[in-house]
């Protein structure tokens, strides 16, 4: 059985990985839904696809974005996602066609 003390020095807090960690993104990536912290007061429904064996989060404005540049031009390949601000509030993305 392990002490607190190593259980602490061990734990590491969930990090979501983000859609704008990525340099640049296929268009064509399978997506999910899938249901972050089931069963707790926090719970939410999110986006998600995977690359490299790790799993990224795609924000609803996100998707809003990539739906305009997807009618303005069809052939779309990639996208680059900037993100600036912290927090549920005072995030930002920035989208950006890459071909």
């Amino acid at each position: 059985m392990a002490t607190l003390k190593q259980t602490a020095l061990d734990f590491e807090p969930q990090q979501y990985k983000n859609i704008a960690d990525l340099e640049i993104v296929d268009v064509e990536v399978p997506v999910e839904k899938k249901v972050f912290k089931q069963g707790t007061p926090d719970e939410f429904e999110a986006w998600v696809f995977v690359k490299d064996g790790e799993e990224y989060r795609v924000p609803n404005s996100v998707l809003a974005d990539i739906k305009i540049l997807a009618k303005e031009n069809p052939n779309i390949k990639s996208i680059k996602v900037k993100k600036s601000g912290e927090g549920k509030t005072n995030t930002r993305y920035m989208v950006i066609p890459m071909g």
